[in-house]
């Protein structure tokens, strides 16, 4: 017969096969195939070189023939050619039409020696007799797994879905499954296929994904009979392979092995597997091989990294490797191969080429429908409906029968409710309640016509438990068969006999056949395990809870294979349920059974609420908890789980039953929920249950694979989901069809707020049917429609759908990137900037990136008319030119009350700014132009409204000149032409006027055009220049406006930094100069003089970091005195040397208004000219690390004896060496004008010292000496201090602290002569010496014991932090008694005893001039105080006492100190800080105050009662507060801690009225509230004097802060108020503002953690104070607000030196605006930034003031 395809093309195919063959065979062959050939051609091809070329022109030659010829070349070729390959052999067999009984017809004399054909036929016969014998085995295999199979299965009409790619693999990821969404990265897209398709095409590696009852294994069955029909041509063997029977095979096996031991050969064995085996390795594109059950696998398959690139089929290997080997194209390459598995499964596959994946469709309604139908078919038409209908309209049964598995389960339980006894049909509510139906049907199998009054559960218990103890430990140890051996002949019989076990035939690896047994399905055994965990008393509860993990449907290549059981957790959830406690108690049948199944069951459920709290579960763990819990079916636990506000759901699928149980626990939390399905495949039956989602509020769906019919399907339900407010369908597949039935569905929805559509493949007209739903949807808020394809076209109808939407608050359009629409809820809402009677909202139009040039501008702005009022219009990179910008400002009026318009990157150019600068002066409303790159890049009009807003309500200043304007140009190149041309226009502005030229290019012919225009500018009020590339040509030409223009204020010019021109209306009254960090030679000094001399109104000089270095800066000396300079020059960092030093102080005798001169040659770089403008009393010079050689100091005192004036000279650091320093001391005793000398750490001893005193001193008049070095502490400074006191006499006050000395010497020279002849007869002069921390111990003072002797006059003795020792006790009790002018003697004593103490207490003075005692921080024993107590009444006139912080006596001496204490009737001070006293004490205390009447200060802060109720609880401290009544000249009282209360505050303000001159007030952590508070502030009004309140730590709020507003002006001294730690809250703070704005004096001010992160208010109001030095904000949650507010007041705070803004919210940004404005901040010396959100490391934060860090 004929060959059916084309012969030629086969040849061509085969054509080097041939080639190769013919090269092999004898010259007979060859003559035979050469006769063929007509004579000219074969003259032609004898003439080739050799015979390979011969025979491919041969081969050639018939590949081009007819038909005909090209036949009997092939029939030649076969009949006579040896050793064919079996490949080829089989191809000519076909082609030639060999079959049986065919004889072959030749047209040519046969050779009587040729070949019989009949010697090449076993071969072929072979084959053909395996492949009929492997057809046979199928069928049969088909027709064992079918035989209980209720509907037919038709191959062409199964589906399943393809994916196009390797699915995600959960842990292996890198990055988030969000990330993965966003990407569609890792996101399958799926189309569904017939299972028929699937080996259709071959060559392919096929993974079938179905869960458990999908039908996987009855459909690869099917596979296998059809192709044994004949529907698979292309294949032409198939071997379908089980699991199971692999996990039989233990040994190593070659691939031929293994095939043949299930599928053996027949006849002569050995010689047909050779023959099939040859075949299949030269065909395997001819092979197929089916695998089912990987899921039933024991082993997981090696990874292909770990096997040889090319596996020997022929070599016997592991079961894993040969596998592995066989999916992955290790051997037999071009094989289809297709295996079954759990979708966890699909990553053992590994990804091999030619590798996809397909899954299962479940069932549908209506093939759910017509299985029912046809397993009741038979059963009567009653029971037919009823059961279909049951099946239909019960949720939960319907969601499962989705698989067909699990619908046949279903049908046997409703058949077997339905032939039970009873009419009440209790439908089962869960899988497991179906099982156990299951079970009993199973059961009614053995008990057919058996009737017991037991139940079946009952009688069988006993084979029932066998039964589930065999089923867990196959689980356990991963078995589904069990050998005969394993199972009890009564158990089998009983297991077959109940449908429960199946038997199977087995094939074991010798080759033998054996029975097994199987439970019927895979899940009866995960069923059967269940029971046995939940009714045995072997099981432990520990063994239970590790059967209760979670599934994750995330699976990687390294995980471990799991255990083939996917439900049997669920089944143990489901018999937790209360409904299966009854069936459980049967099985238990013990006593006390119930009470054991319900403990066991709560455990269930505790451990399933314990994953419901975990906060860590992913989206595949969560619907399992949710199937967990619907199948307990307990209300509670799913109201936990369901408490969640969001179900993240990634890259799974969902079925019906997943779906089910999500609604389940929504429902039963009973709170709005969001559903978020990212990547997962959603069958669409599965969306007629979301209505049942009765809480669902916000449903996202985001994945390619939701496109139309997804889309339509979810149409049909929206209307039904009452609770749904927000609905995303993003990174979809919607087009717009879908759209269009969106739209519509929505109408249905009147409740929606939000919907998102972004990233879909929409165009105009499905954007166009959502925009014209938007108004039927009265709640809608915002609408997301970006990354679609929308025209311009589209865009302008979509304004103009917008636009007559009153609702709409703002659209934002930017091409296909974002279509962003908001609403207002409410069209009546009140504009913030209009009138309370109109109601029109502003709204935002941005249209970026559209297109839009100048051809749509009309039409653009027609359509935007239809908006009532557009605040915002964003058209920032479109194509509009200069010409598209001209219409748009011709067509302004149309566009209603707008504020700002941006026309960023619209190819506009400088004669477009040019054209913007006339509008600006034309417009009435355009207030600001911002422009950059000359028009190119920014570009933003922004418009007043106010105006508009109230145009009855006009003021002369809106109206009038002083709306102010601003044009901005940054980052151009302004040519001069365009310089002219701007200039030109803003000269006719009539408007207050800024100009910012910041960033730019300018040359000095622009710059020479700006100033030419500039006088002409009347209303200009800043020229901002900052970050100008400008020459120093330049900048001098702009400093010489401070003479061209009158009005200029200030010039600061910081070379490519900041820098501005301010200008004021009139005539200024004083002019700034700044020029910095320019490189200023000396003909540019000499050039910069001239124009200063010029400008009499100068104030401050500014040249600092300009690299004058010495010549530069002896050249600015030369021309001071020509400049008319009233406060200062500032010569920073220029890097000059003493010699330029010496010029700087030189400057004090040259120029007659120089009043100081400060110079610093250290890191610090500093030098200061310092004038006044009225006559100069005196002069300061300070020269700190300057390092003078011996020649700079002696021109130092030249320049010094020429200066009359000179009164203080300061030197610090310089490191004087000892011949000029003597030279230098000497020089200063003999200026006398010098007053006041100090001298910092100039490196000088204890000798040099002493020689500076006595010399100094020696001129007899008032000199002022402070000395610091670092040595100068303990033995050294004591020493020191006694030698001074010895060598000179005209010391009058010595004030020592940590390693400085202060001597004050007073001259007399009427007694000069005597102490020079005799002055040991002389006594010292000195009234008061203190050392304060100088760590001076006992033994220290032995050296100054008689020089203080001597010291008659002394009336002040000090020691702070003093060591104290026995011999410190005996100093003070050697000095004190000649001490008879002492009045005040202070001791704050560390370390000391009990003894010393005495000591001291007994040398105190008893003499009439004794006035003040200080013992603070000292323990005295009851001993101690009781000779303190008595010492103190010795003292006849005490005035002030300070016990604060002692301690250590016992509560009767304390009362009887304070009785010695309160019998000093002459005091004006007492300071008990901390001090211990009971309760009498306090009442002693009391009663004493009424004797004290001169009293003047009072501290009692934080005082301490022991054993006191009534002092606690308020009686004692309203007692003590009353015996205040007799103070009358109060100045200072602190009342710290005492936590008084309102009570006690309302005692005090009894008698603060009386205390006119009162202070101080300290009234700190006194819990005081606002009721208290107002009156207490309303008291102070009274005290006119007050300098310092104290009142943090309070409970005052809103009201108190009113009330201080408006007493703050009635105290004009007040100089330090902290109010921290109250909760004055945002309204109390902003009503601060006024009060704070009256005080001049304050100098201090705390406002830590007031309650309020809004403190602009409060930091606008301090620039009215003009004295303030310490300013804390801190612990207020501020934000960059606060930040540039501070950093435009700070400059006018001229006296600030602290400023606190720790823990607050500044950012990077904000800390950066301080630090700019820091230069200008020169008293400032620390800003604490701690806590606040801040890069420290930012290069603009380097100023060595901001403070970060606590350390």
């Amino acid at each position: 017969m004929d060959w059916p395809g084309d012969i030629r093309t086969q040849l061509d195919r085969e054509g080097s096969a041939v080639v190769e063959l013919l090269c092999e065979q004898n010259r007979g062959v060859l003559d035979r195939i050469f006769a063929l050939v007509d004579t000219k051609t074969l003259d032609q091809i004898q003439s080739l070189p050799n015979d390979r070329n011969r025979i491919s022109a041969i081969v050639d030659y018939f590949r081009t023939s007819d038909r005909n010829l090209c036949t009997r070349f092939l029939n030649t070729v076969y009949l006579y050619s040896e050793n064919i390959p079996f490949p080829l052999e089989t191809t000519l067999v076909s082609i030639v039409g060999y079959t049986p009984g065919t004889n072959f017809n030749h047209t040519f004399e046969t050779d009587v020696s040729s070949p019989s054909p009949h010697v090449k036929r076993p071969r072929i016969d072979h084959l053909q007799s395996y492949t009929n014998v492997l057809k046979s085995m199928v069928q049969q295999k088909h027709e064992l797994v079918a035989h209980t199979v209720v509907k037919d299965i038709h191959l062409d009409d199964t589906w399943v879905y393809l994916r196009h790619r390797n699915p995600p693999r959960g842990k292996d990821r890198t990055i988030q499954p969000q990330a993965f969404l966003d990407n569609h990265e890792g996101e399958e897209s799926e189309h569904k296929v017939s299972v028929e398709s699937l080996l259709k095409t071959t060559s392919r590696v096929v993974m079938l994904l179905g869960r458990a009852g999908s039908g996987k294994t009855l459909l690869v069955h099917c596979l296998g009979r059809s192709w044994a029909e004949g529907s698979f041509p292309s294949v032409h063997l198939l071997f379908l392979l089980e699991f199971r029977q692999l996990n039989l095979i233990s040994r190593d096996l070659s691939l031929k092995e293994l095939l043949f031991l299930y599928y053996p050969a027949c006849g002569d064995v050995q010689e047909q597997s050779d023959v099939v085996f040859e075949f299949i390795l030269s065909n395997p594109e001819k092979v197929c091989f089916i695998i089912d059950g990987y899921d039933e696998f024991r082993a997981k398959l090696t990874h292909p990294e770990k096997l040889e690139s090319i596996i020997d089929p022929s070599k016997p290997l592991p079961m894993t490797d040969l596998l592995s080997g066989l999916c992955n194209r290790k051997f037999l390459q071009g094989c289809t191969v297709l295996v079954t598995c759990r979708p966890r499964d699909v990553t053992d596959m590994f990804g091999s080429p030619g590798f996809i994946t397909c899954e299962l469709q479940g069932f549908d309604r209506l093939r759910v429908k017509e299985y029912a139908e046809q397993y009741f078919h038979n059963k009567g038409d009653e029971r037919k409906k009823k059961a279909v209908n049951l099946l239909m309209d019960n949720r939960h049964l319907l969601s499962m029968s989705h698989i067909p598995g699990l619908c046949h389960i279903c049908c046997v339980c409703m058949d077997h409710l339905f032939s039970s006894d009873g009419t009440d049909l209790q439908l089962p509510t869960s899988l497991t309640q179906i099982y156990m139906q299951i079970l009993l049907a199973f059961l009614k199998h053995i008990d057919e016509g058996v009737v017991s009054g037991t139940s079946p559960l009952q009688r069988h218990r006993t084979k029932i438990a066998e039964m589930s103890q065999l089923a867990l430990k196959g689980l356990d140890e991963s078995t589904i068969v069990f050998m005969d051996i394993d199972v009890s002949p009564e158990l089998q019989d009983f297991g077959v006999k109940s449908g429960i076990l199946s038997r199977v035939k087995l094939t074991r690896e010798d080759g033998s056949s054996g029975c097994g047994f199987t439970f019927m399905h895979l899940t009866m055994q995960e069923f059967l395990a269940a029971l046995h965990l939940m009714t045995s008393q072997s099981i432990t509860e520990s063994q239970l809870k590790k059967k209760l993990n979670l599934k994750t449907r995330w699976t990687t290549k390294i995980d471990p294979k799991t255990v083939f059981t996917d439900s049997l957790h669920l089944y143990v959830c489901g018999l937790a349920a209360e409904a299966c406690t009854s069936s459980l108690v049967q099985l238990k049948g013990a006593e006390g059974a119930r009470a054991w199944i319900q403990k066991r069951q709560a455990t269930v459920r505790h451990v399933l609420r314990g994953f419901s709290e975990s906060t860590s579960q992913t989206g595949p763990k969560i619907v399992e908890l949710c199937r967990c819990a619907h199948e307990t079916q307990d209300a509670k636990l799913a109201g936990d789980i369901g408490s969640r506000p969001q179900f993240e759901l990634r890259n799974i699928r969902l079925n019906a039953v997943d779906m089910d149980s999500l609604a389940f626990v929504t429902a039963a939390a009973n709170q709005n929920v969001c559903l978020d399905f990212g990547g997962c495949s959603i069958d669409l039956d599965c969306l007629e249950i979301l209505p049942s989602f009765k809480n669902v509020d916000h449903l996202i769906f985001r994945s390619r694979k939701y496109d139309d019919k997804f889309a339509e399907a979810l149409c049909g339900i929206l209307c039904k989901l009452q609770a749904l407010r927000q609905l995303d369908f993003i990174s979809g597949g919607l087009t717009d069809v879908g759209a269009a039935k969106l739209a519509r569905a929505l109408e249905g929805c009147p409740h929606i707020t939000h919907l998102n559509v972004s990233d879909n493949s929409l165009k105009d007209e499905g954007i166009r049917e959502i925009a014209e739903t938007l108004s039927k949807l009265p709640n809608i808020s915002s609408v997301l429609m970006g990354k679609n394809s929308i025209s311009t076209d589209g865009i302008l109808t979509l304004i103009e759908r917008m636009a007559a939407c009153t609702s709409v608050q703002e659209v934002r359009l930017e091409a296909n990137k974002e279509i962003s629409l908001f609403f207002s809820q409410s069209s009546d809402t009140v504009c913030e900037n209009t009138d309370l009677n109109n109601t029109i909202e502003p709204k935002n139009v941005t249209v970026k990136q559209s297109n839009i040039n100048v051809s749509n501008v009309i039409s653009l702005c027609n359509k935007l008319r239809g908006f009532s009022h557009i605040t915002l219009l964003d058209l920032s990179n479109n194509l509009l030119g200069n010409k598209g910008l001209k219409k748009i400002l011709d067509l302004l009026p149309k566009l209603g009350m707008i504020q700002e318009i941006s026309v960023c990157e619209n190819g506009v150019d400088m004669d477009g700014v040019v054209m913007l600068a006339s509008a600006l002066c034309n417009q009435k409303n355009l207030r600001r132009v911002d422009a950059s790159e000359n028009g190119k890049k920014k570009l933003i009009l922004s418009f007043d409204t106010s105006r508009r807003h109230n145009s009855r309500q006009l003021t002369p200043i809106v109206t009038g000149v002083h709306l102010h304007k601003k044009l901005s140009l940054t980052h151009s190149d302004i040519k001069p032409v365009y310089m002219t041309k701007l200039c030109k226009q803003l000269v006719k502005c009539e408007n207050l006027l800024d100009i910012e030229f910041s960033h730019l290019k300018l040359s000095n012919e622009s710059v020479e055009k700006l100033m030419l225009i500039l006088p002409e500018m009347s209303s200009l009020q800043l020229l901002n220049l900052s970050h100008v590339d400008l020459s120093t040509n330049g900048a001098l030409l702009l400093v010489k406006s401070l003479a061209d223009c009158q009005r200029v204020t200030a010039v600061e010019l910081r070379h490519q930094a900041e820098a501005f021109i301010k200008f004021v209306p009139e005539k200024a009254e004083a002019a700034i100069c700044k020029l910095t960090e320019y490189k200023l030679c000396k003909s540019n000094i000499e050039k910069l003089s001239r124009i200063l001399e010029n400008c009499p109104r100068l104030s401050e000089l500014d040249l600092s970091h300009n690299l004058l270095r010495d010549e530069g800066v002896q050249c600015f000396v030369d021309y001071l005195p020509k400049l008319k300079i009233s406060s200062s020059v500032s010569l920073n960092g220029n890097r000059i040397t003493q010699v330029g030093a010496l010029h700087l102080v030189n400057s004090m005798n040259t120029c007659e208004k120089v009043v100081a001169v400060e110079v610093s040659l250290g890191v610090e770089d500093q030098s200061l000219i310092k004038f006044v403008e009225e006559h100069v009393n005196g002069k300061t010079l300070r020269l700190r690390e300057c390092s003078f050689e011996v020649i700079h100091l002696k021109k130092l005192v030249e320049i010094l004896n020429r200066c009359p004036r000179l009164l203080t000279l300061e030197l610090s650091s310089n490191s004087l060496h000892s011949q000029g320093l003597f030279s230098l001391l000497d020089s200063l005793v003999e200026l006398s004008t010098i007053q006041t000398v100090k001298l910092e750490k100039n490196g000088l001893s204890s000798e040099q010292i002493e020689y500076f005193v006595k010399q100094f001193s020696s001129c007899h008049q008032h000199r002022d000496i402070r000395i610091e070095e670092p040595w100068l502490t303990g033995n050294a400074v004591v020493s020191l201090i006694a030698k001074c006191l010895t060598l000179q006499p005209y010391i009058k006050e010595i004030r020592v602290s940590r390693a400085s000395i202060n001597i004050i010497t007073e001259g007399n020279s009427s007694l000069s002569s005597t102490f020079v002849a005799h002055p040991e007869k002389f006594l010292p002069a000195l009234q008061s010496i203190s050392f304060d921390d100088c760590d001076i111990e006992g033994q220290h003072l032995a050296s100054l014991t008689i020089p203080i002797q001597k010291c008659h006059a002394l009336q002040d003795l000090r020691f702070f932090q003093l060591k104290v020792d026995r011999k410190c006790a005996d100093f003070f009790s050697a000095v004190i008694p000649y001490l008879q002018n002492l009045r005040n003697l202070t001791l704050d004593l560390k370390g000391a005893a009990e003894d010393e103490l005495e000591m001291l207490a007994e040398a105190l003075p008893d003499t009439t001039a004794f006035e003040s005692l200080s013992l603070s921080h000292v323990v005295l024993s009851d001993r101690g105080a009781a000779v303190l107590g008595r010492e103190l009444q010795k003292v006849p006139n005490l005035k002030s006492i300070n016990l604060s912080q002692c301690s250590g006596w016992t509560a009767a001496q304390g009362r009887d100190l304070v009785i010695s204490l309160v019998q000093c009737v002459l005091l004006t001070e007492i300071r008990l800080d901390s001090v211990v006293l009971d309760e009498e004490g306090v009442n002693i205390l009391a009663q004493g105050f009424s004797y004290l009447t001169s009293l003047k200060r009072l501290s009692l802060n934080n005082i301490r009662v022991v054993t006191s109720e009534t002092f606690v609880n308020g009686t004692g401290i309203l007692y003590l507060l009353a015996s205040f009544r007799s103070f009358r000249q109060m100045e200072e009282i602190e009342l710290e801690s005492w936590r008084m209360g309102d009570s006690g505050i309302n005692e005090l303000v009894k008698y603060i009225p009386s205390w006119a001159e009162l202070v101080k007030l300290s009234l700190s952590d006194n819990s005081v509230t606002d009721q208290a508070g107002e009156k207490l502030l309303a008291a102070l009004s009274h005290c006119r004097v007050l300098q310092k309140l104290q009142l943090s730590k309070n409970q005052l709020g809103q009201a108190s802060a009113a009330k201080l507003a408006q007493v703050l002006p009635l105290l004009p001294q007040l100089s330090d108020l902290n109010l921290s730690e109250n909760k004055f809250g945002p309204k109390g703070s902003l009503a601060l503002c006024d009060g704070l704005m009256s005080m001049k004096a304050l100098k201090i001010l705390h406002l830590t953690s007031i309650g309020s992160s809004d403190l602009v208010g409060v930091a606008l109001s301090l620039k009215h104070c003009p004295s303030l030095e310490d300013i804390s904000l801190s612990w207020n949650g501020c934000g960059d607000n606060l930040a540039q507010t501070l950093a435009e007041i700070l400059p006018s705070c001229t006296k600030l030196k602290r400023l606190d803004l720790e823990a607050n919210n500044i950012s990077t940004a904000g800390a950066t605006v301080i630090a700019k404005c820091l230069p200008s901040c020169l008293s400032i010396e620390v800003i604490r930034l701690w806590r606040n959100p801040i890069a420290k490391d930012d290069e603009n934060l380097k100023d060595q003031r901001l403070n970060f860090s606590s350390v």
